[in-house]
């Protein structure tokens, strides 16, 4: 399947995607070249686009990131997008049996970054700052994408899937959180 359809399934039609993508034979490395890695550049090329090339309005002045700058976020947000898909991964697989699933790394990552493709795609809005609200609404799509996959792909009861979803929401808050103060150590 082409990336263009996985994500307008997933993006368009999660409920009935997610059974094939939990019967899809695949690996950790073909998930991250083949889908992850691609996706993962949508949000960092258009937030150095957004920061450095076109810049925001400070007060009727239009302000610039430097250039350097720029290519030095842009390349940490894009490790770090990579490193959290993992992590949280990591801990959705974790966590299975906490809500009645089953622990199965692999599904655990394509939940995770099957989830992330509205917030990835959503990051096109940052080619305008202005426009964060629409990103914003992009990532809260994440969330249903995430609650609908847990029963399927971590075999979690219905009921369970909420919960599961809030324990992950604020997981994932607190280590973007700890990764942003590590991220502007290195900026």
């Amino acid at each position: 399947m082409s990336l263009a359809q996985r994500v307008k399934d997933i993006l368009l039609s999660p409920k009935q995607t997610w059974p094939k993508i939990a019967a899809e034979e695949t690996d950790i490395p073909t998930l991250y070249t083949q889908y992850l890695m691609i996706l993962a550049l949508v949000p960092a090329i258009a937030g150095f686009i957004g920061m450095s090339l076109i810049g925001f309005n400070n007060g009727g002045q239009t302000v610039l990131v430097p250039l350097l700058n720029g290519v030095s976020s842009m390349v940490i947000s894009y490790v770090l997008s990579l490193a959290m898909v993992y992590a949280i991964a990591l801990l959705a697989n974790r966590l299975a049996p906490n809500f009645s699933g089953e622990k199965n790394l692999v599904s655990a990552l394509k939940l995770i970054a099957y989830s992330s493709t509205s917030g990835m795609i959503g990051g096109v809005f940052s080619l305008l700052p202005a426009l964060w609200p629409l990103g914003l609404l992009a990532s809260i799509y994440s969330l249903y994408l995430l609650f609908t996959g847990i029963p399927v792909m971590m075999k979690s009861p219905p009921e369970r899937a909420l919960s599961y979803t809030a324990v992950l929401l604020v997981s994932s808050l607190i280590a973007s959180a700890v990764l942003g103060i590590i991220s502007s150590i290195f900026r």
